[in-house]
């Protein structure tokens, strides 16, 4: 063994919760244990509960709340990220909206100008219509007055 780099190695008093001591050797003079082989049930054969200093229930104060903040802090978030996400279905549904509003008001100016130009395709067919009767009119006006020119001469 190498030296100077042990623990001490001395006499040890090892006292249980029940009230039980011996001696044995440890590097530490003194031990407080919780259960010995004087009240521990494979030993004794009986069943027992040991809770020395209400371990168990400072247990149960220190952690038990831990839990109802817990599910606190993860109701808190899943309020946020239902929050979260109404949020953007809102802003989808106002982007559609506002897509569909746009679609209708170029439609309707479509049909506008699908209107006027019927419109203008009417005024141009009664135009036309119109047309070959002055034409007509011209032309036997035209061919009145060749007949009378060539008798002129």
């Amino acid at each position: 063994m190498k030296q100077g780099i042990h623990p001490e190695y001395v006499d040890c008093t090892v006292k249980c919760s029940c009230g039980n001591t011996f001696q044995t050797r440890s590097t530490k003079p003194e031990l407080k244990i919780d259960i010995c082989n004087v009240c521990h049930p494979f030993y004794t054969g009986q069943q027992r509960f040991v809770d020395t200093g209400g371990r168990v229930q400072r247990f149960a104060d220190k952690f038990g709340a831990a839990k109802e903040t817990v599910a606190e802090r993860e109701a808190a978030k899943k309020a946020a990220r239902a929050a979260a996400i109404a949020e953007v279905e809102a802003k989808k549904k106002a982007e559609r909206e506002a897509k569909a509003a746009e679609k209708a008001k170029r439609a309707e100016e479509f049909a506008k100008k699908s209107e006027a130009e019927a419109k203008k395709a009417a005024e141009a067919e009664a135009a036309a219509e119109t047309a070959p009767e002055a034409t007509a009119e011209e032309a036997a006006a035209v061919d009145a007055l060749v007949e009378e020119a060539p008798a002129a001469e």
